[in-house]
C-alpha cells in the first residue's frame, strides 16, 4: 500500500501549476490538481488573454481613423460592447476547457474545490476529503489589491470586475500607474470612455526606464487621457450612478467607475500554511522559496506570482517545469530570471528587456547608449502625431548590449526576438553587423551607430 494518496498535490489550476502537473504526470507521478475556481488561472481566465483580446478590440478605432490617410471612405462605424464580452467569454471558455483536457490528457486528477492544509503531507477539500501528498505544489497566484482601505471602497471595482462589465462607461477614473492601470486605461479610452489615470509617484511606469515613462505619457496624453501623478484617492462618493473620487491634491473628478490597479498581493490566505510550517518572505509578502522554487519545508515548493518574485506567466510556466523535472524528471534544473523580456500592452506598445538605463549605470562603470526617436511610416500618411521611441543600453568595456527598450507599434513582438539576442550576450558590434530589414520600424535596431550619450563612472580614489 502505497505511504501516500499522491506523490504530487497542486494547489491552483493556473498556467504554472498546469505545466507543473502535467510534466510530472509525464514522469510516471501521481498527481492531484486542485482549483476552486476556473481552470487556467489569472492568465487565461481574468489577465493577459482577455486583456490582449480588449487590446486588439480597442485598436480599431485608430485603424478606421488612419484609413482616411490610405484611401479608404468608410461609413461612421458603431461598437457594441455586450457583443465583443460575449465573444471574449466563449474565448476564454474554449481555452479553460483545452486547460482541463489537456491535464487530463497527461493522466492527473483536477478537483474543482478549494484545498488547504490540514498538516505538512495533508490537504484538505471543500468536499470534507482528505488528501494526503509526498510533494505539495503551490500555484495559487495572486489578486487585486486596493490597499489602504478609504472611504467609499466599496465602489470601486478591480481588473477583474472590469472584463464583466455590463456596458461601457463613458467615463472611468484608474488609479495606478503600472502594466494593468496604463493597459485599461488605454483600452476604455480606444473604446471611447473618457479617462483619466490618478498615480501617487512623479511618473507612471514605475521601475521601467525614464525615457519609456516619459514617452508612454506623451504620447497617452495626445490620444486625450488624462494623467494625474503626485496625487491619490482619498475618498469616494456615490450619486446615483455616478461616482465622484476625491484627491489629495483637493481635487476630485466625476466618472460612472473607479477602478483600482495599484498593485496585486500573492494569494497566500486561508490556504493553512501554518499548519504546515511555511514560511511568508517578509520583504515581499510571497512564499519564501529557494532558487528551485522550494519552501523551507522540503518537499513543498510554489511558483508563480504566490511567491511575488517576478508575476509573469512565462515565468510561471518555467518555474513549474522547472520544479518537475527536478524532483519528478531527477534533473537539477533551475530557472534563470535575468533578462526576462516584458511588455505592456498600452497604446502604443511597451517592449523591454535587460536593463534600464539607470540600472546599467548603476552597474557598469562605463554606459553607452544609443537612443532613437522617428515618426512610423504609417503616419505619414495617416496623419497620426505619434512618434516611436528605441533605444540600446550598452555596456561600454564589453560592447555588450546589456538593454533594449521600445515603445511603438509590435514592440512586444520586436523585443521577443531581440531578447535572444540579449541572452546570448550579443554585442553592439553584432547588431551592427546585421543588415537592416528596410522599410521596417525595428530596422533602426541595427542602425544607429553614434551614441546619444556615454556616462564614465570615475573610480574613488
Amino acid at each position: 500500500m502505497a505511504e501516500f494518496d499522491v506523490d504530487l498535490f497542486v494547489i491552483g489550476g493556473g498556467s504554472g501549476g498546469v505545466r507543473a502537473a502535467r510534466i510530472a504526470a509525464g514522469y510516471g507521478a501521481r498527481v492531484m490538481v486542485a482549483e476552486e475556481y476556473r481552470m487556467g488561472g489569472t492568465c487565461v481566465i481574468r489577465g493577459c488573454v482577455p486583456k490582449k483580446l480588449f487590446v486588439l478590440g480597442s485598436h480599431i478605432r485608430h485603424e478606421i481613423e488612419d484609413a482616411a490617410g490610405f484611401g479608404w471612405t468608410i461609413p461612421q462605424a458603431t461598437f457594441d460592447w455586450p457583443t465583443l464580452i460575449a465573444n471574449k467569454d466563449k474565448e476564454i471558455a474554449r481555452l479553460e476547457a483545452a486547460y482541463t483536457a489537456n491535464v487530463e490528457k497527461s493522466g492527473a486528477r483536477i478537483v474543482k474545490t478549494r484545498a488547504v492544509f490540514e498538516d505538512a503531507h495533508t490537504l484538505r477539500l471543500a468536499t470534507g476529503e482528505k488528501v494526503t501528498a509526498k510533494h505539495v505544489l503551490i500555484a495559487t497566484g495572486g489578486a487585486p489589491n486596493h490597499g489602504r482601505m478609504i472611504e467609499g471602497i466599496e465602489h470601486v471595482i478591480s481588473s477583474n470586475e472590469a472584463f464583466h462589465l455590463p456596458e461601457l462607461p463613458r467615463r472611468i477614473v484608474i488609479q495606478g500607474g503600472g502594466y494593468i492601470a496604463l493597459e485599461f486605461a488605454c483600452i476604455f479610452a480606444g473604446f471611447g470612455s473618457d479617462v483619466t489615470v490618478i498615480y501617487r509617484g512623479d511618473n507612471i511606469l514605475r521601475g521601467f526606464d525614464d525615457d519609456v515613462r516619459a514617452h508612454v505619457r506623451s504620447e497617452m496624453e495626445k490620444e486625450g487621457i488624462t494623467i494625474l501623478t503626485g496625487c491619490t484617492i482619498e475618498k469616494v462618493d456615490r450619486y446615483g450612478d455616478e461616482y465622484v473620487s476625491h484627491l489629495s491634491s483637493g481635487s476630485s473628478v466625476a466618472s460612472e467607475k473607479v477602478m483600482f490597479a495599484i498593485g496585486r498581493h500573492p494569494n497566500v490566505a486561508n490556504l493553512g500554511l501554518e499548519k504546515a510550517s511555511v514560511a511568508i518572505n517578509p520583504s515581499n509578502g510571497g512564499i519564501a522559496v529557494n532558487a528551485y522554487s522550494q519552501t523551507n519545508v522540503p518537499h513543498i515548493y510554489a511558483i508563480g506570482d504566490v511567491t511575488h518574485r517576478l508575476n509573469l506567466t512565462p515565468v510561471a510556466i518555467r518555474e513549474g517545469h522547472a520544479f518537475a523535472d527536478t524532483v519528478f524528471g531527477k534533473r537539477d534544473v533551475k530557472v534563470d530570471h535575468a533578462d526576462i523580456p516584458t511588455a505592456v500592452f498600452s497604446q502604443p506598445e511597451v517592449g523591454t528587456v535587460g536593463l534600464t538605463e539607470t540600472q546599467a549605470r548603476a552597474q557598469f562603470s562605463r554606459v553607452d547608449i544609443y537612443k532613437t526617436t522617428f515618426r512610423p511610416l504609417k503616419a505619414t500618411l495617416s496623419g497620426r502625431d505619434t512618434r516611436v521611441l528605441m533605444k540600446l543600453v550598452v555596456d561600454g568595456v564589453s560592447d555588450r548590449v546589456v538593454g533594449c527598450h521600445i515603445v511603438g507599434d509590435y514592440a512586444a513582438e520586436i523585443i521577443q526576438a531581440v531578447a535572444i539576442a540579449v541572452k546570448m550576450k550579443a554585442t553592439k558590434a553584432d547588431f551592427d553587423a546585421t543588415l537592416a530589414l528596410h522599410p521596417t520600424a525595428a530596422e533602426e535596431l541595427v542602425t544607429m551607430r553614434t551614441p546619444t550619450a556615454r556616462h564614465v563612472r570615475q573610480a574613488a580614489e
